[in-house]
């Protein structure tokens, strides 16, 4: 059963029961707090779908959405979709340009924005020939901006396995960012896997703090609730002391975040255990989770942290068991019906257990492909079909799989292949060291000079002590020949460190 299916059916049996509670202070200050049940949710689904009819939207328009956190924004996704469109969700804080490259390369015909920031139409839609509509509108409340349209305006619609529900931009680490298109099948695929390995409930709450226009807080959080007939407790944005608040004894189930959220967390707590009352399941993604953290996490919580790992085009690969060794520094074990496997870059040959390599992948989990792009999505796929992560690692005898980094960030120095999530790991070992990340910068010796910038946790320590803690960890080419300390790393919307804009500041006087 398809994921809208499934969402739509939920709302029949499910009638009054809370689907999404938005009463947080966020959402009281902007205006738009409410509560929306199954039934109300399905209504104003119906509703938003006609509006969007209303506007011209046919199956396969793409539909993009620059919006805040808000009820409006879940509207417009879930509508775009029940129409057999596209949804295109966007961040909210991309400026003009990028918003300029989105619209004009995916071709949207309807651009809805928050009306407090809603760019200029007429320049908007000079510069994106096949924009028809700019539509503001503001966080009133869950379905205000569709008016008194009436939901049986909607036309029906049969959505076919294959037809696109989602595109959503990639990072652009190797370049402008691309649209990964996800099917109906590709997201009910995730979800499915997800809902065994993770054993949602129909009791479960989860308290929601990522954004809606990634992977991570649309699919695997928000459709993960939705599609297992649980309650979503919706933060605006992530406030540490309002997320503490939610998490003591308020009935939450599950929490899912970043490294930096959890951070900020254990930052916040200011003790070695609060109480979490029912919360029985915690993951950390979308960027490494030290050691470190996952101990403090661990002593916070009472609980260990569930780290897995996954891509926009593919949906969440794998994951720490929730019965079973939950192993820090590892992301776990393939989801059900996700085929993984490890390959040498350069022929795609599979490699032995222990021998690092490029993660690939495949099922029906993998993305269509890339939007309007046949060469893209040919050379993100080997011969034989498997999907090609662009991650590298390893997995062990026992069917954990570890990540080292992305093949784009390898460091090839004096000839040597240098992992900089492994030295990174022995850095973020050090106690005078919060967190670093590792680069490559160019260099006429080595070709590349392993390079740490390092944040401190607390007095830095001197570049030659943290040498020699190298020296004592790691293999002579690893040990990097330069550290930096800075007071922060540069990241992207998801707490991800971007390694591009590290090289960026610290290699420009290299050579």
């Amino acid at each position: 059963m398809l994921f809208l299916d499934k969402l739509f059916e939920n709302c029949r049996s499910l009638g009054g029961k809370t689907a999404i509670d938005f009463h947080a202070e966020g959402f009281r200050a902007g205006g738009a707090a409410a509560t929306v049940s199954y039934g109300g949710l399905r209504a104003a689904v119906e509703r938003a779908a006609a509006w969007l009819h209303g506007l011209g939207i046919l199956p396969g328009d793409r539909v993009a959405a620059r919006l805040p956190k808000s009820p409006a924004g879940v509207c417009i996704h879930l509508a775009a979709c029940r129409l057999g469109a596209v949804s295109m969700p966007l961040n909210p804080g991309c400026s003009e340009p990028e918003l300029l490259h989105f619209l004009r390369d995916s071709a949207a015909k309807l651009l809805i924005a928050d009306e407090a920031e809603t760019p200029d139409a007429a320049r908007i839609r000079g510069q994106a020939p096949a924009l028809r509509r700019v539509v503001p509108i503001g966080p009133a409340s869950f379905d205000a901006f569709a008016g008194g349209v009436d939901a049986g305006a909607a036309p029906a619609c049969s959505i076919a396995p294959d037809t696109t529900a989602l595109m959503l931009y990639t990072s652009g680490t190797t370049g402008r960012p691309k649209a990964a298109e996800l099917s109906h099948a590709n997201l009910t695929a995730g979800i499915d896997a997800l809902d065994q390995a993770w054993q949602w409930r129909a009791d479960d709450v989860l308290l929601h703090a990522l954004p809606l226009f990634h992977v991570h807080g649309l699919l695997v959080a928000l459709h993960g609730a939705l599609n297992a007939g649980a309650s979503t407790v919706m933060l605006r944005r992530f406030e540490p002391s309002a997320a503490l608040a939610a998490l003591r004894g308020s009935g939450c189930t599950v929490f899912m975040a970043v490294p930096t959220i959890h951070a900020r967390l254990v930052s916040a707590a200011r003790s070695a255990k609060i109480d979490a009352g029912r919360l029985r399941l915690l993951t950390s993604g979308s960027a490494r989770l030290s050691e470190d953290l996952f101990r403090q996490l661990g002593d916070l919580f009472g609980r260990e942290p569930v780290e897995r790992y996954g891509l926009t085009e593919t949906g969440i690969l794998s994951s720490n068991p929730l019965d079973g060794e939950r192993r820090p520094g590892w992301v776990g074990l393939p989801l059900p019906g996700v085929e993984m496997r490890v390959a040498d870059p350069a022929d795609n040959a599979p490699l032995a257990d222990g021998k690092v390599g490029e993660i690939q992948t495949r099922g029906v989990h993998v993305f269509k492909g890339y939007w309007n792009d046949a060469q893209k999505t040919a050379a993100a796929f080997a011969p034989d079909g498997w999907f090609k992560t662009g991650d590298l690692g390893l997995r062990g005898a026992d069917g954990y799989f570890q990540i080292r980094g992305r093949s784009s960030d390898l460091v090839i120095s004096g000839g040597m292949n240098v992992y900089p999530l492994e030295v990174e790991r022995v850095l973020d070992g050090h106690p005078a060291v919060a967190q670093s990340a590792v680069i490559g910068c160019p260099d006429a010796e080595w070709g590349e000079a392993v390079t740490a910038v390092a944040v401190a946790a607390g007095e830095p320590p001197s570049e030659k002590e943290l040498t020699a803690y190298c020296r004592r960890r790691l293999a002579a080419y690893k040990i990097p020949k330069r550290i930096i300390f800075a007071e922060d790393l540069p990241r992207n919307a998801m707490g991800k460190v971007s390694k591009p804009a590290l090289r960026k500041i610290h290699c420009k006087d290299c050579r």
